[in-house]
């Protein structure tokens, strides 16, 4: 069976309806602003002009992305490995982006479309202090689109219900399976690195 084609879609989904077309905003409303106000997690995903992308968690207290209008928003950059990728394909191409909101209990998220630029202006990082430090930059975003998405994948997979978490311990340590993949560093337990990673927040 040969792949599918972009006119093979229209036989198996039907158009979408104009709620669903309509639903998608120019700017943060009040809605999408208590959205994101109440957000400890999120996910940016970019792409770059040679046609990578990337797509990386970021979280910090309720509300650490910050609304400063309906057209803009501020990230700030807490400590992680350094790759950067997300920043590279920023600074390196025309910055575009989106951002998908989780706020734990609601099934729905919220997507934000935009464009970014990086800033390490000190007044914006010291504004956007958290646990003890400032950022060590900030992205900009300058909003295009920002629509909710329904429940069901959030309902499906029960992202939510504490019956479905599993104990950690069924994975070994991150630190583990990144010397069993590289033959690199050292096998560490999660506890150690649990308890170095509060320190490094």
């Amino acid at each position: 069976m040969t792949d599918l084609t972009s006119g093979d879609l229209a036989t198996i989904y039907p158009a979408p309806t104009p709620r669903v077309i309509a639903k998608v905003r120019p700017a943060i409303d009040q809605h999408s602003r208590k959205f994101i106000e109440m957000s400890p997690f999120c996910v940016l995903a970019t792409s770059g002009p040679d046609g990578s992308v990337d797509a990386s968690p970021r979280g910090g207290n309720p509300g650490f992305v910050h609304v400063v209008s309906d057209s803009h928003l501020v990230l700030p950059d807490r400590s992680g490995n350094n790759r950067i990728d997300s920043f590279k394909n920023i600074t390196s191409g025309p910055g575009h982006l989106q951002l998908i909101f989780f706020v734990p209990g609601i099934d729905e998220t919220l997507r934000v479309t935009g464009v970014g630029k990086l800033s390490a202006d000190p007044s914006l990082l010291a504004a956007m202090e958290e646990f003890d430090k400032p950022p060590r930059a900030v992205l900009k975003v300058t909003v295009s689109e920002a629509y909710f998405h329904c429940g069901k994948a959030l309902m499906r997979s029960k992202l939510w219900a504490r019956e479905v978490q599993v104990e950690r311990e069924v994975m070994p340590s991150v630190a583990t399976i990144i010397h069993d993949q590289t033959g690199l560093g050292e096998p560490e337990a999660q506890a150690d690195i649990i308890a170095r990673y509060k320190t490094q927040l």
